[in-house]
């Protein structure tokens, strides 16, 4: 893997370039502060991120340039640019880098103690039962690898599918209504979600009885901004769909104005609905199902890793294994 980065990074330069093979420490040095010039967006952003002056950079990139027998950037009264060889070794570089990182993640996993990162990632804010779940996950996984480093942390459904395959986390915790190739799947949780409205709103004082199809089509509704299964799209379709909020604690805000109205699962007001805040709209009809689903990819590279968090999570959330 890294061989075949370096290969990349070896076309990306002339063939009069004095950068030795193998590739030496130095010259990582030099290629990471390439990197952080590009990323920073130039000389002067990079100069407090880096920790050196200015003119030390610029001393740096020159090096690097003259050892490549490239010019990588340009820079001047027009801002800073990277050259077309600049863009194909900075692509090339990343690759690079992330060669090493996935080398040192599956060195990581070889030895009989799990250390290294253990990245968890949420696509909506969970309620409490589920926190508190979650919470025995964490416990779990703790007590099994106490040299684990646990990073819990919260992404869109895009996201974490991504960082997924590219074995950049290893579990995700989401709705499976629009499965990808290469992710396993396995429901988690299930939960009939209802069309609702804050005391501010219109219709909060009117009977269910007395709201009609027209009346839903007259105010604005909320979509969840996601794909939805089939019963959802039905219940969507009623609706005048004005705006999307992806996450429940940000629909639930955009309710709470008394201008939308929006779906949202029972437990995730069940406060508001005690302090007369929020009520739901004819929850016999309008009404679907909500599935959360822990995904994995099929074949991870810390598949020692992704063990213990499915077992955790079987044995905190009753799951049936499949």
């Amino acid at each position: 893997m890294i061989n075949t980065s370096a290969h990349g990074l070896t076309q990306s330069l002339s063939k009069t370039s004095i950068i030795p093979k193998p590739i030496t420490d130095y010259d990582l040095r030099l290629l990471k502060i390439f990197v952080s010039v590009v990323e920073y967006g130039g000389f002067a952003a990079a100069e407090k991120g880096l920790g050196i002056t200015r003119s030390t950079i610029s001393v740096h990139m020159s090096n690097l340039e003259t050892r490549m027998q490239l010019k990588l950037c340009l820079r001047g009264r027009g801002g800073f640019s990277l050259t077309e060889d600049g863009q194909s070794v900075y692509r090339a570089v990343i690759n690079l880098f992330d060669s090493l990182n996935d080398f040192s993640l599956l060195v990581g996993t070889l030895g009989k103690e799990l250390s290294g990162e253990l990245v968890i990632l949420c696509a909506d804010q969970l309620d409490s039962k589920k926190q508190q779940k979650l919470a025995d996950v964490i416990e779990a996984v703790h007590e099994s690898a106490p040299n684990l480093h646990i990073v819990l942390d919260g992404d869109s459904i895009s996201n974490i599918e991504k960082l997924l395959l590219k074995d950049k986390a290893h579990m995700g915790l989401f709705p499976g209504y629009q499965q990808v190739e290469g992710l396993h799947y396995q429901p988690l949780s299930s939960e009939p979600i209802f069309l609702c409205c804050s005391k501010k709103h219109p219709f909060f004082n009117i009977v269910d009885a007395k709201i009609s199809s027209d009346d839903f089509a007259a105010v604005a509704a909320i979509h969840p901004g996601i794909d939805i299964d089939f019963s959802g799209r039905e219940q969507l379709k009623k609706l005048n769909l004005t705006a999307k909020a992806y996450q429940f604690d940000t629909r639930k805000a955009m309710i709470m104005s008394g201008k939308y109205i929006g779906y949202m699962p029972q437990s995730y007001i069940q406060q508001e609905l005690n302090t007369g805040e929020i009520r739901i709209i004819q929850p016999s009809v309008l009404t679907y199902q909500f599935n959360l689903s822990l995904v994995n990819k099929k074949s991870p590279r810390e598949a020692s890793k992704v063990k213990l968090l499915n077992s955790a999570f079987s044995n905190a959330f009753n799951l049936v294994k499949s």
